[in-house]
């Protein structure tokens, strides 16, 4: 079905654009450092402090991320090395295919009749409207290109994304616009908490029917995320919501320790912007204090932890045109997903379990 513009809103196309005299936005919330602005100001530097102690850092995505067009932001870091790693829901990296097949998202109004939305064949997400047949074309493009795809052994959610990233760089239209395409240029693993969770679980399991070989082990997620976390000198992260992917990246310390006997550590830094509410069991039961108690984050590595309690559409922009802003020139990329199965041979050397 074809959309009406302006009608339905205008088309959302992921920006890399910058926020324009971010370091005079930056210094402005410096002043007074209350509330909010000041938990931004501090976020800004402590991700200056993963950077400048070359840490391993990750990027968490839950929530409606991608479908928002914010996801240039995060090619942009990856392509600047200022990003090592990601943990996103499978939503977020569904959603994020549309952009580079051409198939358009708009902007609407959550002030709408859903009603009509359904009759016209619109899917809503609160004022983000997508077009089923964008939908359905994106289901075309997964089963189509995992039809190409067998493997005889289990895989981590990083091959299938890296498997699905390559395919988007040689046949999408604009690959410029996807994470997933961005990650598999620069070698950067994507994973998933729950696999079976979102529109691409829907599509590899379909293909099951027809006898498609794709087993996903999300066993060896725990063990790749762990490996990458203990073979980094410093690691840290910086968490969109929190959810799945934010516990999956702070379990690798007690992984780490209480399980594979590989002692105390904990992160090193930890940057969460969120809307949850701690008391009522919110942040995905962890505020950075509480995170100690289970060994999650280092305890003399406590100040360098913030929680900016801010939408993140309003905070992420700003974080990350500060971050890209500071460092222009970018700084040599990890490429881990190369280094995944050295890691996880170092990882099996190291343990102590029995």
């Amino acid at each position: 079905m074809k959309m009406n513009e302006e009608k339905f809103g205008q088309r959302i196309i992921p920006s890399t654009k910058k926020i324009e005299g971010i370091e005079n936005l930056v210094s402005l919330f410096s002043k007074s450092r209350a509330y909010n602005a000041g938990r931004l100001f501090e976020a800004c530097k402590v991700y200056e402090k993963m950077v400048e102690n070359n840490a391993t850092i990750c990027l968490t995505l839950s929530g409606a991320f991608t479908p928002t067009g914010l996801g240039g932001f995060i090619i942009s870091l990856m392509e600047k090395g200022l990003l090592d790693f990601i943990i996103s829901t499978g939503a977020n990296l569904y959603h994020d295919m549309h952009f580079a097949l051409d198939l358009p998202v708009y902007q609407g109004d959550f002030r709408v009749n859903d009603d009509e939305l359904l009759k016209k064949g619109i899917v809503r997400i609160y004022d983000i409207f997508i077009p089923k047949n964008t939908l359905l074309k994106t289901d075309e493009f997964i089963r189509e290109t995992l039809n190409d795809f067998s493997s005889s052994k289990a895989i981590s959610t990083a091959s299938l994304h890296r498997f699905l990233g390559d395919a988007l760089l040689k046949k999408a239209k604009h690959p410029e616009y996807s994470i997933l395409a961005a990650a598999a240029k620069h070698d950067v693993p994507i994973y998933t908490p729950s696999p079976g969770d979102s529109s691409i679980a829907l599509n590899t399991a379909s293909l099951k029917l027809n006898g498609r070989k794709i087993f996903v082990d999300p066993d060896r997620d725990v063990l790749e995320t762990a490996a990458i976390v203990r073979g980094s000198e410093k690691n840290g992260a910086v968490e969109i919501g929190g959810g799945a992917p934010k516990n999956f990246y702070m379990q690798t310390q007690p992984m780490l320790d209480q399980i594979l006997g590989l002692g105390k550590k904990g992160h090193d830094y930890f940057i969460q912007i969120t809307s949850d509410a701690p008391q009522w069991g919110g942040l995905s039961g962890a505020t950075p204090n509480e995170a100690v108690s289970w060994g999650k984050i280092n305890p003399k590595s406590i100040g360098d932890s913030v929680v900016v309690y801010c939408d993140f559409t309003i905070a992420s922009p700003i974080l990350f045109s500060y971050i890209l802003e500071r460092y222009k020139k970018g700084k040599k990329l990890k490429k881990l997903y190369k280094k995944r199965e050295k890691l996880l041979v170092d990882l099996k050397r190291g343990i102590k379990i029995k």
